[in-house]
């Protein structure tokens, strides 16, 4: 079955890992994220910009109906 995406990584098949090097993110990217979670009923996923000075400001944490 086609899903119409692919996500960069999935661990555990419990968080999806998304991976990013842009200056800013777009606000579209963590609610895309949000609907990749809610496509597959998992409940993590984890938005990574490894363009920021540092990678701890990259990482932006999303969660599906914790």
């Amino acid at each position: 079955m086609e899903l119409g995406f692919r996500a960069d990584f999935i661990i555990e098949d419990k968080v999806i890992v998304e991976i990013k090097s842009v200056e800013k993110l777009a606000p579209l990217q963590p609610k895309q994220l949000l609907t990749y979670l809610k496509i597959i009923g998992l409940k993590l996923g984890m938005l990574i910009n490894f363009n920021e000075p540092l990678i701890k400001t990259g990482i932006t944490r999303i969660v599906n109906n914790l």
